[in-house]
């Protein structure tokens, strides 16, 4: 089973959440052939070079080769750069596991909450994902929204 595990990887709490997620998949599925981008160093070593076209090439190959892609969905919207990879990855019509711990899906049932958002559209407080990003991610995969979640998901998915 060969994997990808898409992410920022530029600061430091993504290459945390990258490293945690990382090892609790490694763990949790033994054998996984799991592509971490940042820990390729051929194309993110930053003190090095590497043009675009080399960073496509080589992410779009890792995509390619795998069954499954985890996307990290956290941050103020999705990673550009995360968005590109879903995209790419949902043409294969392979499974994808979003992960996405962003605490304001809490109160969902919260009736203040929502009669506020329809009194006021400027008291959202709820969190907006791009829907045509999820729509790809549902076409063939889950939501999860927490590190363990997604490793349950990702067990799932290899039996």
């Amino acid at each position: 089973m060969k994997a990808y595990l898409a992410n920022g990887l530029f600061s430091l709490g993504d290459r945390l959440v990258n490293e945690q997620l990382a090892e609790a998949i490694r763990q949790a599925v033994p054998g996984i052939e799991l592509y971490v981008p940042q820990e390729n160093g051929a194309i993110n070593d930053k003190s090095a070079y590497a043009d675009s076209t080399s960073i496509a090439e080589a992410d779009i190959e890792m995509l390619q080769q795998s069954d499954i892609l985890i996307a990290v969905l956290d941050g103020v919207e999705i990673d550009s750069g995360v968005a590109a990879e879903i995209g790419a990855f949902s043409m294969l019509n392979r499974p994808i596991v979003g992960v996405f711990t962003d605490v304001r899906q809490q109160g969902r049932d919260n009736v203040k909450k929502i009669e506020a958002l329809v009194a006021d559209g400027m008291e959202n407080q709820f969190v907006y994902r791009n829907l045509f990003v999820i729509g790809l991610i549902k076409r063939n995969g889950i939501i999860t929204t927490s590190i363990e979640e997604a490793v349950k998901a990702v067990q799932e998915k290899v039996k």
